[in-house]
C-alpha cells in the first residue's frame, strides 16, 4: 500500500485491514475530501494576512484574516479581562504549530464526591473568604488582583489537568450529523465483542435556548456547537462575558459592565469572529512522505487490526450542504458539507481507566469518561492524554485500559517491529 488514497473500494480496504469497512473507512469519493493544511501562521505584523481558509463564506465585510486577528488579540483589564482567567487570548492556548493548533497549556479542574459517591462541583472562596464562586470545577490560574485569586481547599480531593487541544478542522466536526455519531456508538459493541460502547450525551445549544445537540467539543463533550464553545471559553478561560454568558464569574476587582463582548462595526461580537475563524480552518494534514513509507503503511493496517480504529475512527463524512444544525441557527455551507475527514476519533465518551472524575453536562456515569482524542495532527503534540502526563506515544497506548484493555493487550503482544511500525504510522498523523 504505497498510498491509501489509491484504494477506493470499501470491500478491498476492509479485506486488506481485516476489519469491517464501517470501522476504518480509508476510501473516499474524489473531490469530497476536506481540505487540509497548517495554513494559519502566527504573525506579529498583519496577523492572518498569510492565512488561507477552507473556503467558508465570510459575513459581509469580514475576512478570514480579520477573524484570525481577533482570535489572536490579547485582552487587558481595560477590555474586560478577568477578574479570574487562564489566558489573554484564544491563541495563547491554541497555537502550535499555527494559530488554532494545540499547546502545552493546561487548565486545572477540581471537585469532590458527596456521601453517595456523586461528583460535586465545589464552591471556591476568594478574597480571604469574603466572596465565593459556586458550582465551579475550573480553578483559574490567574487573576487581575490578589483578592480574586482562586485557591483550592483540601476538601477538593479530585484534581486533574486538561491539555488544550487543537481547534483546526473543528468546523467539519461541527458539521457531522448527530445520527452519524449515534450510528458509530451503536456499531461499537458488535465490533468489539461488547467491550466498547461510546456514550453520546445531549448538551444545551447556547444560541438556541431550550434545544440540545450531541456533544462533541471539549474533553467531556460538553459542547455541541462552536459558538457555545467559543462563548464558554471566553468567559471561563479569559473572564470575558458575552451575550451567551452575560455575567462574569465574580465581581471582585471587576473593571467593566457585563456583558463585555460587544458588536464591532460589522455587527459581530468577538465570539462570532472566534467561531467563524474555527469554522474556516482546514483540517490538520498528514505527513504524506512518512505515511507513504512501507513501515507507516504496515502500521496503518496494524492500527486497525488491533482495534484502535473502533474508537479512533479514520473516516467520517459530514452532513450534506444545506443541512440546518445547532437548533436552526447555522446552515452547513458547501465548504463544510459532504466532506470526508480523517479525524481518527469517534468524538464519543469512553472509560479507558484514565478518567478525571469530573462531570460536565453529562450524567453521573461520565465522571470517568473522556472524549476520544482526535489523532489528526498528533505529530505536533508531545504531552499526550487528557492530563499531558504521557510523554511518548507508547506511554499513551499503555495507559489505555477499561474499554480499551483488549486493544492494549493486542499491542503488547505485537513484535517489536510491529510496534515500531504502528508508532511510525501514528507519527505520520
Amino acid at each position: 500500500m504505497k498510498n491509501w488514497k489509491r484504494f477506493t473500494a470499501p470491500a478491498l480496504v476492509a479485506a486488506l485491514l481485516l476489519v469491517p469497512a464501517a470501522v476504518i473507512q480509508l476510501h473516499s469519493q474524489a473531490g469530497n475530501e476536506a481540505p487540509t493544511g497548517f495554513s494559519t501562521p502566527t504573525l506579529s505584523d498583519n496577523p492572518g494576512s498569510q492565512s488561507v481558509s477552507n473556503g467558508l463564506p465570510e459575513p459581509a465585510g469580514d475576512t478570514f484574516a480579520n477573524d484570525q486577528a481577533v482570535f489572536e488579540e490579547a485582552e487587558g483589564v481595560d477590555k474586560g479581562l478577568g477578574p479570574i482567567y487562564n489566558a489573554r487570548s484564544c491563541a495563547d492556548c491554541h497555537q502550535n504549530p499555527v494559530t488554532g493548533g494545540g499547546s502545552q497549556v493546561s487548565e486545572f479542574r477540581v471537585g469532590h464526591l458527596d456521601g453517595n459517591g456523586n461528583f460535586v462541583s465545589p464552591t471556591l472562596t476568594i478574597n480571604n473568604g469574603q466572596s465565593s464562586i459556586p458550582n465551579r470545577s475550573l480553578a483559574n490560574d490567574r487573576a487581575v488582583c490578589p483578592e480574586a485569586q482562586e485557591r483550592v481547599p483540601m476538601s477538593e480531593n479530585i484534581r486533574t489537568f486538561r491539555m488544550s487541544l487543537s481547534v483546526l478542522g473543528d468546523g467539519f466536526v461541527e458539521a457531522i450529523d448527530d445520527s452519524t455519531l449515534q450510528n458509530i456508538a451503536d456499531q461499537q459493541p458488535a465490533l468489539s465483542r461488547g467491550k466498547i460502547h461510546g456514550e453520546v450525551i445531549q448538551v444545551p445549544i447556547g444560541e438556541a435556548p431550550g434545544l440540545t445537540r450531541i456533544g462533541r467539543f471539549g474533553w467531556k463533550d460538553q459542547h455541541g456547537s462552536l459558538l457555545s464553545f467559543s462563548a464558554d471559553a471566553y468567559l471561563n478561560e479569559q473572564g470575558i462575558s458575552s451575550r451567551l454568558n452575560p455575567v462574569d464569574t465574580t465581581t471582585v476587582c471587576k473593571t467593566n459592565t457585563d456583558p463585555e463582548d460587544h458588536p464591532d462595526d460589522l455587527g459581530m461580537d468577538d465570539i462570532d469572529h472566534f467561531t467563524t475563524f474555527i469554522r474556516g480552518t482546514m483540517a490538520p494534514p498528514v505527513d504524506a512522505t512518512l505515511l507513504a513509507t512501507r513501515d507507516a503503511q504496515a502500521g496503518q493496517q496494524i492500527f486497525a487490526q488491533v482495534g484502535c480504529a473502533v474508537c479512533h475512527v479514520a473516516s467520517i463524512t459530514t452532513a450534506p450542504t444545506g443541512t440546518v444544525i445547532n437548533g436552526g441557527t447555522f446552515t452547513i455551507p458547501d465548504a463544510l458539507g459532504g466532506k470526508v475527514i480523517h479525524p481518527y476519533s469517534d468524538f464519543l465518551l469512553h472509560n479507558i481507566a484514565t478518567g478525571d472524575g469530573i462531570v460536565q453536562n453529562g450524567p453521573a456515569d461520565t465522571a470517568n469518561k473522556l472524549r476520544t482524542t482526535p489523532l489528526w495532527g498528533l505529530r505536533t503534540r508531545d504531552r499526550l492524554m487528557h492530563d499531558g502526563l504521557s510523554g511518548s506515544r507508547e506511554q499513551a497506548i499503555l495507559r489505555h485500559k477499561g474499554e480499551a484493555a483488549v486493544t492494549r493487550q493486542k499491542y503488547v503482544t505485537l513484535t517489536p517491529q510491529q510496534q515500531s511500525q504502528l508508532l511510525t504510522f501514528l507519527n505520520s498523523l
